[in-house]
């Protein structure tokens, strides 16, 4: 078998293919919930607690220093902590989403399971025995 016939084989099984469709699926839904973190969570909560916006919350290390006769610009370094608080939200909103979709998958599959099995189709074996009681029967 040739390298190539191995490898689209690979690639095609149902596995590979629904494991890149949920990928994709999980990078666009990742947008629309760093989306609403920011645009749509975070701004009445930084007007609740007096107009903090918190992708701007920073600790300065170094300040910035402008560029001067010889000497290159350099920018200021800082630890973005607000940025942190964003992604901490946005974690927990993906959690919570996620967590709310597999319960109800799993109470969806516990139905399904709850269903009785319909009884397995008699034997040949059984299918004679019971001619042979309703023969029984009639004499």
């Amino acid at each position: 078998m040739s390298v190539f016939k191995e490898f689209r084989d690979f690639a095609l099984k149902g596995n590979v293919v629904d494991l890149a469709v949920g990928v994709i699926i999980g990078a666009a839904f990742g947008t629309i919930v760093s989306s609403l973190v920011d645009d749509i969570i975070m701004p009445p909560i930084g007007l609740l607690i007096g107009g903090i916006d918190f992708s701007d919350l920073a600790i300065t290390l170094r300040e910035a220093v402008p560029a001067s006769a010889g000497v290159e610009a350099q920018p200021a370094v800082t630890i973005g902590y607000g940025k942190f608080i964003n992604a901490v939200i946005s974690f927990l909103i993906v959690a919570w989403v996620i967590f709310l979709v597999v319960k109800g998958m799993n109470s969806v599959r516990r139905k399904e399971e709850e269903k009785p099995a319909a009884p397995p189709p008699p034997t040949n074996e059984e299918k004679l025995l019971a001619e042979i009681r309703d023969l029984l029967k009639t004499r």
